[in-house]
């Protein structure tokens, strides 16, 4: 049985690809340190659902713990690692950067010391459209320079990135990162605004709708993005031989087995269009508070979709209206509502 390690097994997309790969006839193994950033009932019945297929098995502790990572490599030798772990949020890395700088950078150096120590055939690092930063060209490529991030918690998903690429390059291990754009649906986050907005909603409270509802997002449905990473397992960039490899990916490093992938519907959504969708599923009228743009934030997101298409043959497509509706019917089960 082929033997898969998921860092952030007990967060939201962690528990969803853990689902996928266990239904697809992997092994996996899961760590998380059960952060209380958000409620943590809610990752522990996460991983009591996981715990109830027995090819699934899971340890409890912070990846930044100096030689834990080398430690789980070396029992359980994975073939494929997807590392999610992380201090996730835009706007808590204003309030609380030294927790991004210990689990996104210390956390993925441990990650990456382990793979050195113990290489697994190929490993997956969960990046972020936040990366794009202030680029406005639309849709972002993964081609595209993205020097300009606008939040910490974005500076140390690209530190992540150069980190692994040095790693993929030194030490040939094959390496994607996936870059994914604002993911939504059952089991979500509650800090994340489908969630948030939902919950007032529901509770006839209104919701902060920021830079007067001026923004688009692409959307990404969780389903679709496991499938996506699960897809991508099976597609290890190699170390290029000639420089039309290189030309016709131009997310391939020229000198590491490493690229960037973008993972997103590839359809920006207005945001008053997606508070729409949560009305529509919910049979109720919003309360808005309109408020100006906060710090670190985006106004636009979109992703460009094609490498992903040409390297796995499937792209997102998940309906907005769709996604929003499965996960309002989950919060209505989960809740008792």
């Amino acid at each position: 049985m082929k033997k898969a390690l998921i860092t952030g097994s007990a967060g939201f997309i962690g528990y969803h690809l853990a689902r996928r790969l266990l239904d697809a006839g992997w092994q996996v193994m899961g760590i998380d340190n059960l952060s209380p950033y958000y409620d943590v009932t809610l990752k522990k019945r996460r991983h009591a659902m996981l715990a109830e297929s027995p090819a699934f098995s899971a340890e409890i502790g912070a990846i930044e713990t100096p030689g834990r990572l080398k430690e789980l490599f070396a029992r359980e030798r994975p073939e494929l690692v997807v590392h999610l772990a992380a201090q996730a949020g835009v706007r808590y890395s204003i309030e609380a950067p030294r927790s991004y700088l210990d689990a996104n950078l210390a956390g993925s150096f441990e990650l990456l010391e382990a793979a050195r120590a113990h290489p697994p055939a190929h490993m997956l690092m969960a990046s972020t459209s936040s990366v794009y930063g202030a680029n406005t060209k639309m849709p972002y490529c993964e081609g595209d320079r993205a020097d300009w991030q606008m939040s910490f918690y974005a500076a140390t998903k690209k530190a992540s990135e150069a980190m692994a690429h040095s790693y993929a390059h030194l030490y040939d291990l094959p390496i994607t990162m996936f870059r994914f754009f604002t993911v939504y649906g059952p089991w979500g986050r509650p800090d994340m605004a489908l969630f948030r907005f939902t919950r007032a909603i529901l509770e006839g409270k209104p919701i902060d709708v920021y830079n007067h509802g001026r923004m688009k997002r692409d959307f990404t449905y969780v389903d679709d993005l496991t499938e996506a990473v699960t897809l991508l397992a099976a597609a290890a960039p190699r170390r290029p031989a000639t420089s039309d490899e290189i030309a016709a990916d131009d997310s391939l490093s020229p000198v590491a087995p490493f690229r960037v992938v973008n993972i997103g519907n590839g359809a920006p959504v207005e945001l008053m269009d997606f508070i729409a969708a949560i009305e529509e599923a919910t049979g109720v009228r919003a309360q808005k508070n309109m408020l100006p743009m906060q710090p670190g934030d985006v106004p636009a997101t979109w992703a460009d979709t094609a490498l992903l298409r040409r390297l796995t043959g499937f792209a997102p497509k998940t309906d907005v209206r769709a996604g929003v509706r499965a996960f309002v019917d989950w919060y209505r089960v989960y809740y008792g509502i």
